[in-house]
C-alpha cells in the first residue's frame, strides 16, 4: 500500500470512529483520545488530518450532506420532466434512509452543536442555502416546461426542504417500523398535487 493510500484509509478511520463517538456520546462528551482509540491510530496521526476534534466534526457534516445531495440528485439524471424528477428523487429516498440509518443520529448531533457553535450553524445552514437555490431552480425549470404552475418558486423550494428535513427528523425519533421511503413517494406526489399544471381543455 503506497503512502497516499495508508494516509486515506486512516483518515477514513478516523472520520468512522468519529461518527461513532459522536452519535453515542455527543460531540462535548467525546474526546480525540476516544477518537484515536476506537479508530486505532495515534495523536499524531489525527492532527495531520485534523487540526482539531472540531475540523473532524465539520468535515463529516459536509461528507454526510454531499452524499445525501448526490444520492437525491440522481433523480433527475433520466427524468422527462420536473414532477418526473421529483418523483424519482422521493423514489430514491428508501436507500437514503437505509444508507443513513447510522448516520442518523449525527444529524441532531449537528443541530445540537450548531446551536452553540456559529461556525457550525454557518456549515450547517450552508447546504440548506444550497438546497433552496437548487430546489428554487428546479421549480422555475418546471414552470418553464410547463409541467408546474406559476408558483413562487422559492417558496415551492422551501416547501420540498422542509419536507426532507422533516422526514430526516422523524426516522431519528421513530420507535415504529415505519417506511419512510413509502412516506417520502406518498408525501411528495400529494405536494406535486398543490404545483402540477392542470390541463383545463
Amino acid at each position: 500500500m503506497s503512502p497516499q493510500q495508508r494516509s486515506i484509509e486512516t483518515r477514513a478511520r478516523i472520520l468512522q470512529a468519529a461518527q461513532q463517538c459522536f452519535a453515542q456520546r455527543g460531540y462535548d462528551a467525546t474526546s480525540v483520545s476516544d477518537i484515536c482509540e476506537r479508530a486505532g491510530v495515534s495523536k499524531g496521526a489525527f492532527y495531520h488530518h485534523f487540526p482539531a476534534k472540531h475540523d473532524v466534526f465539520l468535515a463529516l457534516l459536509s461528507d454526510w450532506l454531499s452524499q445525501l445531495e448526490s444520492r437525491l440528485s440522481l433523480g433527475l439524471t433520466q427524468a422527462e420532466s420536473v414532477p418526473d424528477g421529483l418523483r424519482e428523487m422521493a423514489r430514491l429516498a428508501s436507500s437514503v434512509f437505509e444508507n443513513a440509518e447510522n448516520q442518523l443520529p449525527m444529524f441532531l448531533e449537528f443541530w445540537t452543536k450548531a446551536a452553540r457553535d456559529p461556525q457550525v450553524w454557518e456549515a450547517t445552514i450552508a447546504p440548506y442555502q444550497r438546497f433552496w437555490t437548487y430546489f428554487s431552480k428546479l421549480i422555475e425549470a418546471g414552470i418553464q416546461e410547463g409541467s408546474l404552475r406559476e408558483v413562487d418558486s422559492m417558496i415551492a423550494a422551501r416547501v420540498l426542504v422542509s419536507f426532507a428535513v422533516g422526514l430526516l427528523l422523524q426516522a431519528l425519533l421513530d420507535v415504529n417500523d415505519t417506511d419512510w421511503g413509502e412516506v417520502a413517494q406518498e408525501g411528495i406526489q400529494m405536494i406535486l398535487q398543490g404545483l402540477e399544471r392542470r390541463d383545463t381543455t
